[in-house]
């Protein structure tokens, strides 16, 4: 549903409904994913920001300029590409106001099932929406950045940084933000004994996992945490210490190869990017981890119970088993 979204955020380009930016002005793109095409005319330069690893490789290397954090500000306009998280739709559109000059122009487009008719209405309580563009299941709309930055501000103050669990700083748009994620925590609930050396946390989100094996193992050498999402590596540094040395991965562990090899790999891997469940990422990761355990090196991972891992686990560990489920979730233990 990406693809529609993008054909959705270009279409009033398209359409002739919208003139193209000037050729000398600066637009920044918020959630920008790779696979869009400019419009004819749309010679501006684009600032693409996005945090997720992935795209960002896509995006690169289709030649695109992308940095995980939006910089500067007079932009002449923004794009808006919303997802499915409607705290980071609402954050990228006060991060928009606050960086576009006055009177420059704010795009928004999303799909219907993402909710995007919904964010249509909250933004227009807070500003003038100038028009609107149903297409490729989806809808497009707009309005002209205000001088005041009232609308941002209550975006902000509707959208704040969370506190999970008393102790773990998060932000709206990570991987379970408001709460621990079931999953980890079963994982953290059976962790086996003896963890010890060198220890990676593959797909470690706001360091939740990491944490745990940190607290409750105390021989550790050294712990990397690895994640895709750039704002979760930065929560992650605030979240996780240890007595040993951390360091912190910000990697698409299934395209970018991992240079070091672990005593123990603890993960909870993501099993869909989209709405419909994808395996084959779990699969990929699992291969990944094998690839950086040292010989013995052991895996420890949650998954949900109906994900088909055993056949890979089996052909990529001398030993795999697994060590508990609940009615959503099981975890695996598998030795290299």
């Amino acid at each position: 549903m990406t693809a529609e979204a993008l054909k959705a955020l270009f279409y009033p380009f398209d359409a002739e409904t919208l003139a193209a930016p000037a050729k000398d002005a600066r637009v920044l793109f918020l959630g920008a994913e790779p696979g869009f095409r400019l419009p004819e005319g749309f010679a501006a330069e684009v600032h693409c920001v996005q945090g997720f690893r992935p795209h960002v490789r896509a995006l690169e290397a289709a030649g695109r300029q992308v940095a995980p954090r939006a910089d500067g500000e007079g932009y002449g306009a923004a794009l808006v590409l919303a997802g499915r998280h409607r705290g980071q739709n609402e954050l990228w559109i006060a991060e928009a106001l606050e960086r576009v000059a006055p009177g420059g122009l704010i795009l928004v487009a999303g799909s219907k099932d993402d909710g995007i008719a919904s964010l249509r209405k909250r933004i227009g309580v807070l500003v003038d929406v100038e028009d609107a563009l149903p297409k490729y299941h989806g809808l497009a709309f707009w309005f002209r950045c205000p001088v005041e930055k009232d609308a941002a501000a209550t975006l902000r103050e509707a959208n704040p940084p969370v506190l999970v669990d008393g102790r773990f700083r998060t932000s709206p748009g990570m991987f379970s933000h408001e709460k621990i994620d079931a999953g980890s925590k079963l994982l953290v609930e059976n962790l086996p004994e003896g963890v010890s050396g060198r220890v990676a946390d593959f797909c470690a989100g706001w360091g939740y996992v990491a944490a745990e094996v940190a607290a409750r193992s105390k021989s550790l050498k050294a712990l990397d945490l690895y994640e895709a999402d750039f704002e979760a590596v930065e929560a992650a540094k605030k979240n996780v210490q240890a007595e040993c040395p951390v360091r912190f991965f910000w990697r698409d562990l299934i395209a970018e190869p991992v240079e070091e090899r672990y005593d123990w790999i603890f993960m909870n891997p993501p099993f869909h990017q989209g709405r419909a469940a994808e395996p084959d990422i779990g699969v990929a990761l699992i291969k990944a981890a094998a690839k950086a355990l040292k010989s013995g090196g052991r895996l420890a991972m949650v998954a949900n119970r109906q994900l088909p891992y055993e056949a890979t686990l089996a052909a990529s560990f001398s030993t795999a088993g697994e060590l508990a489920r609940d009615n959503r979730f099981k975890v695996l233990l598998a030795r290299r």
